[in-house]
Formats: C-alpha cells, structure tokens, sequence
C-alpha cells in the first residue's frame, strides 16, 4: 500500500502485524492528509474481521422523559422541570417500564439507561449502579447504550458545561460493573465541536483501556456534533472528519467487535462511504428518534428496511440484519 503521507507506513506496518496502536499513532491519523490512506488501513482491519458484511437492527427508540438536571452546551434535547414540553416519569416507574415491556415481548432486547443516568441514581436516591443494575437486568434490562461519554476531558466539561455529569472514571466504572453483570454496554464520543484531535484519541485510548479490563464493550459509535440548536460552531464538521474519525477508531480500538457510522448524524451518502472506511455497523430504522433530530440532524426520524440496504449495498456490502448483541437474524446477500 503506498501513501502520500509517509508518516503512515510504520503505522500500516503495525496494524498489518496486529500489533497496538499508540498515542502518537493516533495523533499522526487524526492529523494526516492522506484521508484514503488512512480509510484503507482501517477498511483492511475491518475486512480482515468482517469480510463484506455490514450490519443493520430493526429498532425502535422510546424517550421516557426530556428532564434534565445538567446544561450542556451541546444539547437541544433536555428540558428543564416546568419547561414547556417537558415530561417525565417516577423513578419506579423506569423498572416497572422494563419489567412491561419484558413481559410483553419477552423476545425483544431491551436495551436502556445510560451510564450518566445510573450515576443520578446514586446522586439522587442513593441507588448504588451495581443495586441498580442488578434491579434493572431482573427487570428484563439486557444492554445499556453509550451515551453520556461526550469527550473524555476536564476542560471541556467545564467549557461546555457537563461538569455535574458522570466524568470518565464514573462512566467507566459504571460500564465496568455492567459488563461484570453480563450487561453488554455501547461506547461514544461526541466530535466535531471545540474539542482537539489530542482530547479525541485520549479518549479513544480510554475507552480501549476500559476494554481491556472489562471487555463488555460491543460497538463504539462516533456521535457528530449537530450544529443547529446550540451553535457551538459555525457549521457541521465536514464528511471528510467524520471518515477520518471512524476511521481513526477503527484502527486504536483494537478490541471492540464493531465500529458504527450513525447514519442519523452522517446522512445517507456519507454512512455508505464510511463503510470502505472501518465501519461495519449502519444502526437501524430507529423509529421515532428524538435526541438527534431535536438537536438538529436533517435525516429522516426512521427508514425502511430498504433504505437501510441501500446504504450498504450502495458499498458494495452485505447487508446482515442482527439483534441488539450482534446475533444474527438473517444474511440479506
């Protein structure tokens, strides 16, 4: 494989050996001209895993409440108590909620509460994360998305306002005790904003470092800042960052099974693009979706199963229809 950059050959010498990316590697992806040289190394390590295969999940979100004690900077979602259009439940009501829906559809997986919400829990009611979980998995809770992770940074917490959040050591420690629980768990970072490429790859190697002590990690998705409710900047990081991200991720998350494009935030071209670039994972129909498209994104609220197709096989991919733990339903070829 030759390169422009010539910065990238030690690296592809390293991630064709199988050998652990480091810090500096990350920063020399992330900083790199050379897009497509990067988006082949990550598409070699996602085909020597995957084949052509690109994954997909008929979903549906539920929103159980928009009230939030924080006010991050970023966010167009949350609503404050007595706000217009605000809305929420008792805290009983979230496990007799699970326990309803189990118990209605005992097939489906129910995956629910983010890190940063059992971490309220605690602050709130004095709820420890591992009674929590506990409570929630007897419930019928089967894995826990990665919200909540934004980016791994005291100075940006502070910046943008998420400092009452749970910080990087709660949020690990809280998917941590998931994973013990057998509770597979999501990952994400939120780029794209006023964050540096530095903020971006450590987070990325704590979210590896966290793998490598709990391994309950089942996909890591990289969020694009919606630009429209907040303005945090002038216009939306471009395609070219958001491959390049994936990419990067790819490549340092050495012990993740999937690397997603989420196409709510990326739009439709630019998802298939991102499958020749580490990706293998599109998300699903995600059924009346709330917190992206209230913060701004453009796509549509759900898809078809179609469409999901053809972002895939406009890659020239397979599409495979899976569960929430990556089981899979069919082998669309």
């Amino acid at each position: 494989m030759r390169f422009s950059d010539s910065r990238l050959e030690p690296i592809w010498d390293r991630v064709r050996a199988g050998e652990r990316l480091s810090r500096e590697d990350g920063l020399t992806l992330f900083q790199s001209d050379d897009l497509l040289g990067v988006g082949r190394m990550a598409d070699h390590v996602k085909s020597r895993r995957e084949g052509d295969r690109v994954y997909f999940v008929i979903n549906r979100h539920i929103t159980p409440t928009n009230v939030c004690v924080l006010s991050c900077a970023f966010c167009g979602f949350a609503r404050k108590h007595g706000e217009a259009g605000a809305y929420e439940h008792t805290i009983e009501d979230y496990e007799r909620m699970i326990q309803a829906i189990h118990a209605a559809h005992p097939e489906v997986q129910i995956k629910a509460l983010t890190a940063a919400e059992v971490d309220y829990f605690w602050r709130r009611w004095k709820i420890e994360p591992k009674d929590a979980l506990t409570r929630l998995k007897a419930a019928g809770l089967r894995s826990m998305p990665g919200g909540g992770a934004e980016i791994f940074s005291p100075r940006l917490a502070k910046l943008l306002k998420y400092t009452g959040k749970a910080d990087p050591e709660r949020w690990c420690e809280i998917h941590g005790i998931a994973h013990a629980l057998g509770i597979k768990t999501n990952a994400t970072m939120l780029y794209g904003h006023v964050e540096t490429l530095a903020e971006r790859v450590d987070h990325l190697l704590r979210l590896r470092e966290q793998q490598d002590a709990s391994g309950g990690f089942v996909t890591f998705i990289p969020l694009a800042y919606q630009t429209a409710a907040t303005k945090l900047v002038a216009r939306q990081t471009p395609p070219a960052d958001s491959l390049k991200t994936i990419a990067a991720s790819r490549l340092l998350l050495d012990n993740f099974p999937h690397v997603e494009a989420y196409w709510v935030t990326l739009g439709e071209e630019t998802t298939s693009v991102a499958l020749h670039f580490g990706a293998d994972d599109v998300n699903g129909t995600l059924e009346d979706e709330r917190i992206q498209h209230l913060s701004g994104a453009q796509t549509p609220a759900g898809v078809a199963r179609e469409q999901l197709f053809r972002m895939i096989r406009d890659a020239g991919k397979i599409p495979v229809e899976r569960d929430a733990l990556y089981n899979v339903i069919n082998v669309w070829a």
